[in-house]
């Protein structure tokens, strides 16, 4: 997806990317890994979460898999871990508030960070460390009208 690689080499700050955070990030937010995260069910899924997704929709309900379902299930977990304000800064227009690592691997929950870091092939502390600098900046570029784009709009990124 040239639209996701873009944003990628957009959010880090020397444009240098990494194959381990480039497996990293694309596994988180393109769904790969974790399903979206969702599992499915819309029940629980915080209510200020819902101001980011297209028509109102919660994190699980944005498709089965892809961009849509990695970017939702991964602002779902940051919500549901107490860092909605954070996760709402990189979605919205304004400056994208910082996650520390720690904050990161709590709210991924320690075997999807495992995983990942397995998948990457680096430490647990060097995926978290990378991702908490990236993600903010991939994740407002993934949302450049300050929302989750809708599943018509990623799909128009894919055309050539």
């Amino acid at each position: 997806m040239a639209f996701f690689d873009d944003a990628l080499r957009k959010s880090v700050p020397d444009g240098n990317i990494t194959t381990p955070l480039m497996v990293a990030a694309g596994a988180l937010l393109l769904g790969k890994m974790f399903g979206g995260f969702g599992g499915g069910s819309t029940a629980g899924a915080p209510a200020s979460t819902t101001a980011t997704l297209p028509q109102g929709q919660s994190p699980a309900e944005t498709g089965g898999g892809g961009l849509l379902s990695g970017l939702g299930g991964l602002l779902g977990r940051l919500q549901q871990a107490g860092h909605g304000e954070v996760a709402n800064s990189w979605v919205g227009t304004g400056e994208n508030a910082p996650i520390q690592p720690g904050q990161l691997g709590s709210a991924l929950g320690q075997q999807n960070v495992s995983d990942l870091a397995r998948q990457a092939g680096v430490s647990e502390q060097e995926l978290l460390a990378q991702l908490s600098k990236v993600l903010p900046n991939l994740v407002n570029n993934l949302t450049p009208e300050g929302r989750l784009p809708t599943a018509h709009e990623v799909s128009a990124w894919n055309r050539p």
